[in-house]
């Protein structure tokens, strides 16, 4: 089975600048969370996804990444350090979305999977 990207993700050291650039670059609005330093941009457009602008993890590095829908997140980032990657976020919750894990792969890039709330 073949799964598609779903959201993209930049992780900024300062997610307030980071959003300011994108929202003049670009034109995006973003939707914040309560709590949360977190902007989501919605898709704008046909075939567009959205995505969201929020701060990097603790010890880590401004970054780049997208989203793939998959069914099992635990089996996914099993699969993913059979081929040499590695889990840099383990299954997470989003609460009243989904929940989401991240893996780097061969290269070191981010990447990040999501298995939405069963509705």
């Amino acid at each position: 089975m073949a799964y598609g990207v779903v959201h993209w993700e930049i992780g900024g050291t300062n997610t307030a600048k980071t959003r300011e650039f994108y929202s003049k670059l670009f034109g995006w609005e973003f939707q914040s969370f309560e709590g949360l330093d977190y902007g989501m941009v919605q898709p704008v457009g046909e075939g567009s996804i959205g995505g969201g602008i929020g701060p990097v993890p603790p010890g880590g590095s401004p970054y780049v990444t997208f989203y793939v829908h998959v069914d099992d997140l635990a089996r996914s980032l099993e699969k993913a350090a059979s081929l040499g990657g590695k889990t840099v976020l383990p299954p997470t919750p989003i609460p009243g979305v989904g929940s989401c894990a991240m893996f780097a792969d061969l290269n070191g890039d981010i990447i990040g999977l999501f298995k939405p709330d069963v509705q």
